[in-house]
């Protein structure tokens, strides 16, 4: 289900925004007022001012580059995910809410006048190359981002397929430094998932058109896989990993948050300006696990559609959230075409999770507060034990111990789980915490009296 209404599309999600200040003099703000007239004094300043800038600036201007810098400017004035897209731009966003586009594959917005990283996306040059959510990217070819709308340090940083670009990153607690990027075409795989033993890991990328059939299409595999084995197995829980996940579109979050309810509401939708236009979207029954426990990772990269999930979640009980505070975006915006000039983008709701908390600036907290860490174990490998002692009786008949069996099965343990599970501190936080569920819901009742 695609939300529309008089032909605008519904999206939450930080995609590549402008964030150009305007400053309004005193005069214009006392003018501010309902009464048609004083808004058409201020349409024929407009007015005004566009003739002197076309008739008296240094050279000649482009009349189409200076309406669409002045509808920019209105804009994004407002907040900084309102903009004007131009017919490529539009395109372009059109493209990337199908999961495919080309550039560096990274999630960003304008913060202080440079690009701020949201997120970058898994598998793209971005990522390979280390960017975080939270870097600043400060100049792009030596060329300075301040002064730069976000739209023009964006089409700054795409290129043709193969071209390389050097960007300047500030991140915290490090001196400046360069990376030098090679340009590719970024194709979003969404949904990325595998067992960890019994256990579903399910990763969502982004929101866009491919997630909710991504997230079945992986649970499906993942319980075929179980069955295929020597020892058949069942699944026991999911980890729902949604970190460094900058959103998408709305449909999708509420799809994949219906998935794992079986009713209630997922999240409300209310504008301060039309407040009889409020939406409100409910689960139908049906959950795609079986009420299986759920762990939801999230951080600060995971913006907008990922906490209309992780909000729905949490509200209802039906998952446990691990990790660090969410981005704190909850506003919505709406994208009107307008013929052949492109579309505008404009943010005309709030959205509410099911309890009717806000979360715009402040984010969703985690049930559980988990930095990501680097794992550093203390005990030594080669413990001594009672089966290294000379003469030790194995566990029956009084038989000498097997140390060779006993070292395969050592070695058999240390192997155990995923490459990803042992680097990942987070997500064996995860793990560890569906185990403990399952092992509390299989201990016998404590006897009466």
């Amino acid at each position: 289900m695609t939300i529309r209404a008089n032909i605008t599309t519904a999206l939450v999600g930080a995609f590549l925004l402008g964030v150009t200040a305007l400053s309004t003099p005193a005069s214009v703000r006392a003018a501010e007022s309902k009464d048609p007239q004083e808004t058409y004094k201020l349409l024929q300043l407009f007015g005004d001012v566009f003739e002197r800038v076309r008739g008296d600036y240094v050279e000649k201007p482009s009349d189409k580059k200076l309406i669409e810098a002045a509808i920019n400017g209105m804009l994004s004035s407002l907040d900084p995910h309102s903009s004007y897209m131009n017919a490529d731009s539009f395109a372009e966003m059109q493209v990337q809410t199908k999961g495919e586009f080309g550039g560096l594959g990274i999630e960003v917005t304008m913060e202080s006048g440079v690009v701020k990283v949201v997120s970058p996306i898994d598998d793209t040059p971005a990522f390979r190359a280390g960017l975080q959510p939270g870097d600043f990217i400060t100049h792009l070819d030596g060329e300075p981002v301040i002064g730069l709308t976000l739209s023009e340090a964006v089409d700054k940083m795409r290129g043709p397929v193969g071209a390389e670009i050097t960007i300047k990153v500030v991140r915290e607690g490090k001196d400046p430094f360069d990376v030098t990027l090679t340009r590719a075409v970024v194709k979003i795989r969404s949904v990325r998932s595998h067992l960890e033993d019994d256990i579903a890991y399910v990763r969502i990328t982004s929101f866009n058109e491919q997630a909710a059939s991504g997230l079945a299409k992986a649970m499906k595999k993942l319980n075929k896989e179980l069955k295929k084995g020597e020892k058949k197995k069942t699944l026991k829980g999911v980890v729902l990993d949604l970190r460094a996940n900058p959103g998408g579109l709305l449909d999708q979050a509420i799809a994949v948050s219906d998935a794992f309810l079986e009713h209630g509401e997922i999240v409300s939708i209310r504008s301060e300006q039309h407040p009889d236009a409020a939406q409100r979207f409910n689960a139908r029954p049906g959950d795609l696990t079986g009420g299986l426990p759920v762990v939801v990772l999230i951080n600060g990269g995971s913006a907008s559609a990922s906490e209309i999930v992780a909000g729905a979640l949490q509200d209802h009980r039906r998952a446990i959230l691990m990790g660090t505070k969410s981005f704190g975006k909850g506003s919505v915006q709406t994208i009107s075409p307008l013929g052949e000039f492109g579309a505008m983008r404009m943010t005309t709701a709030r959205y509410y999770t099911p309890s009717g908390r806000s979360i715009q600036s402040v984010g969703i907290s985690p049930d559980i507060n988990v930095p990501q860490s680097k794992i550093e174990s203390l005990e030594p490998e080669s413990q001594r034990r009672e089966r290294d002692l000379r003469g030790a009786l194995d566990k029956e008949n009084g038989k000498k111990a097997d140390k060779k069996v006993d070292g395969k099965a050592d070695k058999a343990g240390k192997e155990d789980g995923s490459a990803q599970t042992k680097t990942d501190y987070q997500l064996t936080r995860a793990v560890d915490l569906i185990r403990a569920i399952n092992l509390y819901k299989g201990m016998p009742a404590a006897p009466e009296g």
